[in-house]
């Protein structure tokens, strides 16, 4: 996996940082590790640095003003230098063992997904509601974009880095993920699904989705399915 950049958009994880980071390390391959902070408030930026003064394969990038996920991972594809890269939460809800099994399907062409909705895999979903949203918002990307994907929301989207090098990325917020997704598809000539484990976290605990973004994913849909139709 030497050739994977594994990006980590962290804002006030102080608490689960460390552990997440620690869990990516040790999976033990040799990948590259970029955490871009979203401008914190608490005291995720000096555990970061903590990680990168000891791992050579670690960088930090700083943001200077706190404008969501989406401005993060913009941020984060501008300063990959490998082939390929995927997203990590810096949360405590998914488990990165689950790259080793992406990156043995990805190549120059394809897009793999991690969803936690396929396989026989235990997992903890704590708020039923979500779980329901995200498989009507999962349905519904899937009919209008004339695809079968299972879990549109998935943090671990791994593929090419040329896939997103000429795009002109614009969510700035959660629906980052149904922009990126929809280009990732409209530009890739496949796709896969492997299934992940997963363990949601509650709101006491951080968790920063809203109902809202919700209802944004479904207005993204449309909206980046028409952009996208028209190239």
């Amino acid at each position: 996996m030497e050739n994977l950049t594994v990006i980590v958009p962290v804002y006030n994880e102080e608490k689960f940082l460390g552990e997440s980071l620690n869990r990516l390390l040790m999976i033990e391959q040799n990948f590259k590790i970029l955490i871009v902070d979203d401008c914190s408030t608490d005291n995720s930026i000096n555990v970061a640095k903590s990680f990168v003064k000891n791992n050579p394969n670690i960088k930090l990038i700083t943001k200077n003003t706190n404008e969501g996920k989406g401005s993060a991972l913009i941020e984060g594809f501008k300063n990959i230098t490998t082939e390929y890269c995927t997203i990590h939460d810096a949360d405590l809800e998914y488990f990165p063992s689950d790259l080793i099994d992406m990156y043995k399907k990805i190549d120059k062409k394809t897009l793999i997904l991690g969803s936690r909705f396929i396989g026989n895999i235990e997992r903890k979903n704590i708020y039923f509601r979500t779980l329901v949203a995200n498989k009507i918002m999962s349905k519904f990307f899937s009919i209008i974009n004339k695809v079968k994907v299972t879990d549109v929301a998935t943090c671990y989207k791994m593929f090419p880095v040329v896939l997103v090098n000429n795009i002109e990325l614009l969510e700035k917020g959660f629906s980052i993920e149904i922009e990126l997704l929809s280009n990732l598809l409209n530009n890739s000539e496949r796709y896969f699904e492997v299934p992940i484990h997963y363990e949601g976290r509650s709101y006491e605990e951080g968790k920063k989705i809203k109902f809202i973004d919700g209802i944004l994913y479904l207005k993204n849909t449309l909206k980046y399915r028409i952009n996208n139709a028209q190239y």
